[in-house]
């Protein structure tokens, strides 16, 4: 059983809607590079699209009836977006879920010192990440600073032209037959993951220490009105510094930074906000910490959903704990994660029967987990037969896959999270290229036919 290009099977009409999605996405990746940056993006898409914050409509006391579409926001890291359909709650709502963080590198606490009359940033590496591919190319600073007055700075050094931008060096290779002998995973440790930031010393006509850190020290406070002991309370994220790319010749790909899983995030999004009205209650969770076990107060383990939902039922006809249960119960969910897609230069990793491929549409993955499933959600057959009706009705492009060999490795997204709830819950998403480089690369056509598809789960 195989599955076609999609690309000779698109009109004209299809072919402009694919490139807009795809502009408007790589704009998104370009304003988005943090999950708080993504929050923002969501919440003034929602706004444009006639969303209104749940707070407002909970301290109106208003109450909420079908056709009103209303969002919320947790912590800056995570939003919930609820479209009330027609249908009674209870029966359930249709659910788009995705995760908005990406694996990256943060400033510790402490980062900031010299060694040799060099300034450096310390950093602690976020999610699973080959180390050795974050040296020597050209990275930016993302996040916040919260100062003691309540103050909260937004950062971002390295995306304009005329701003600088940071890098983490190499030896050279004719030092480097040591080195080179060392295992992947060795080559570059984490600890070694230090930031190269300044060389300019401080001229104050007094013989000192640490001048180049003096000299940091005072850039920031002029620039950014940041002192030293700010970093204590600040969330500073290194990203790759550049903008989302057309790849290829035939400009069918496209390159950037965190398309895992800001891919699935966007198209969910879009797919949720064109949405005119609904028959059964629609849904889109965007969560933060998925790269290190959807943990934390923003990560899908959290009960801001459940509270959220919680919050919503008290704004319609009144909540109780047993409609929550039932609201949730009878749900059905698409878990909106990347799948890894075939790449002919390792083929020994993939099983071509049961992988994805570049540019035969969104990818569904019954099972994920590693080590005999292990910590996979598993999808029904009965919802998966459910899903197909839905995909072939209109008329969308999918195939189904596993995450490499049996015994290769393995994954997990936020999927067994929300099957607590006896929800019905399969994962599927968009193939990728070099998932967790600091570069991935998407086709074009599987983020259109994503974006087909959340629409066509929505409708249904």
């Amino acid at each position: 059983m195989s599955s076609e290009n999609v690309w000779n099977s698109y009109s004209k009409k299809q072919l402009e809607q694919l490139e807009q999605l795809g502009r408007n996405y790589r704009r998104f990746l370009n304003h988005g590079k943090t999950e708080r940056e993504c929050v923002k993006e969501a919440v003034k898409m929602a706004k444009d699209a006639g969303y209104r914050s749940l707070e407002e409509v909970i301290k109106a006391k208003e109450t909420l009836k079908a056709g009103d579409k209303v969002y919320a926001v947790y912590m800056e890291k995570a939003v919930a977006l609820f479209h009330i359909g027609s249908k009674d709650i209870e029966k359930g709502m249709n659910i788009l879920g995705a995760h908005i963080d990406s694996p990256r590198l943060d400033l510790k606490q402490n980062p900031l010192y010299e060694d040799t009359e060099l300034a450096y940033f310390d950093t602690h590496y976020y999610g699973g990440i080959k180390k050795y591919q974050w040296v020597t190319i050209p990275l930016a600073l993302h996040g916040v600073v919260a100062k003691k007055d309540g103050t909260v700075l937004e950062i971002s050094i390295g995306e304009k032209e005329e701003d600088p931008v940071f890098c983490i060096t190499d030896l050279l290779v004719h030092l480097s037959g040591e080195q080179l002998e060392k295992k992947a995973a060795k080559v570059v440790e984490g600890e070694a993951l230090n930031l190269l930031i300044g060389n300019l010393p401080l001229k104050d006509g007094e013989e000192d220490k640490e001048t180049v850190k003096k000299n940091i020290l005072k850039i920031l406070k002029e620039q950014y009105d940041i002192e030293e002991d700010d970093f204590l309370s600040a969330e500073l994220e290194v990203v790759p510094a550049g903008k989302a790319r057309e790849c290829g010749l035939d400009r069918s790909m496209i390159l950037a930074y965190g398309h895992d899983d800001r891919v699935c995030a966007y198209t969910s999004l879009e797919a949720m906000l064109d949405m005119k009205k609904v028959k059964r209650t629609a849904c889109c969770i965007l969560v933060d910490k998925e790269e290190i076990g959807s943990v934390g107060a923003t990560g899908m383990q959290s009960r801001f959903f459940e509270n959220t939902v919680a919050e919503l039922l008290n704004c319609m006809d009144g909540y109780s704990d047993l409609k929550l249960r039932r609201v949730l119960a009878n749900s059905r969910m698409l878990s909106s994660d990347v799948s890894a897609a075939y790449d002919p230069e390792f083929a020994s990793a993939f099983e071509k029967k049961n992988t994805a491929y570049f540019s035969k549409g969104i990818v569904f993955n019954k099972y994920t987990g590693a080590r005999g499933k292990s910590g996979s959600n598993d999808a029904n057959a009965e919802y998966m037969a459910e899903l197909r009706r839905i995909l072939e009705k209109h008329k969308v492009a999918f195939q189904t896959a596993e995450l490499g060999k049996v015994d290769f490795g393995g994954g997990g997204t936020i999927a067994y999270i929300l099957a607590l709830y006896g929800m019905q819950v399969i994962d599927c998403g968009v193939a990728v290229l070099n998932m967790h480089a600091p570069w991935e690369i998407v086709s074009k056509a599987d983020v259109y036919e994503a974006k087909r598809c959340y629409t066509a789960f929505l409708s249904e």
